[in-house]
């Protein structure tokens, strides 16, 4: 085999992988679920803060 074939070889391969690549990434933006704004819920870990001053707390 000549080092131009070798060559022409595994720029063909690695043409190949990257059209696999983009098909993939293609497939799963379709496959993604779109979700409104703010639809994620509410972090459990600071659900009923209320954002500025907090009140005093009483000793």
């Amino acid at each position: 085999m000549s080092i131009t074939f070798k060559k022409r070889e595994k720029e063909r391969a690695r043409q190949e992988k990257a059209k696999e690549k983009e098909a993939e990434r293609a497939r799963r933006k379709t496959e993604k679920p779109v979700r409104a704004p703010g639809e994620a819920g509410e972090d459990p870990d600071i659900a009923g803060i209320v954002p500025g001053p907090q009140p005093q707390l009483e000793d």
